[in-house]
């Protein structure tokens, strides 16, 4: 049996005006000490898992989805190809489902956490995975730069861990404040 997805004009529009501050926090990104220069931290995901968890996961996949469109076509990018905009959101997608998933059987603030850690650590592992098979190796192909491979546990591994415990944290500040109006609207 094959299901469909309805959204309302009201979550259609929460969706855009979401994809929109993810799009905008996107560019207010920041290097963090000790990492790679080319990998920062921005807090762009916390507007899909918004989404995510008010309207379910394929508002929060396309929230992901739209700031990604939007900024490669706004700002390009270095390769020519969206490889970095492809491993944003397969990182983002890595991030909310799960938190989501976890969430949806402990909706308490206890399991919210509990959500978000699960989130963190599919990130970190998941990314690391396609970092060090598909995302690093088309860097290395349309850029003409040496095999970064080799990077992928003294650096992406950790680095992905510290973004998604920066996200949860700013994301739990978020939802503590945000909670009782998220599930009225939703």
């Amino acid at each position: 049996m094959i299901r469909t997805v309805r959204f309302s004009v009201r979550t259609m529009a929460s969706v855009a005006m979401l994809s929109s501050i993810s799009y905008l926090l996107m560019l207010l990104v920041f290097p963090l000490p000790l990492f790679p220069t080319f990998l920062f931290i921005d807090f762009s995901d916390i507007p899909a898992l918004i989404a995510t968890i008010m309207f379910g996961p394929v508002a929060g996949v396309l929230v992901v989805l739209i700031k990604n469109i939007i900024n490669f076509l706004m700002m390009g990018s270095p390769t020519g190809v969206p490889v970095g905009h492809m491993a944003n959101f397969l990182a983002g997608v890595v991030f909310i489902l799960p938190t989501y998933f976890v969430y949806k059987r402990m909706e308490t603030r206890k399991g919210m956490i509990i959500a978000l850690a699960v989130g963190t650590l599919s990130m970190a592992i998941v990314m690391s995975i396609l970092n060090y098979l598909f995302i690093l190796p088309a860097y290395t192909y349309f850029m003409q730069a040496p095999d970064m491979r080799n990077l992928v546990i003294p650096a992406i591994l950790p680095f992905n861990v510290v973004k998604g415990v920066l996200m949860s944290t700013m994301f739990v500040l978020v939802f503590v404040r945000l909670k009782s109006w998220m599930t009225k609207v939703a």
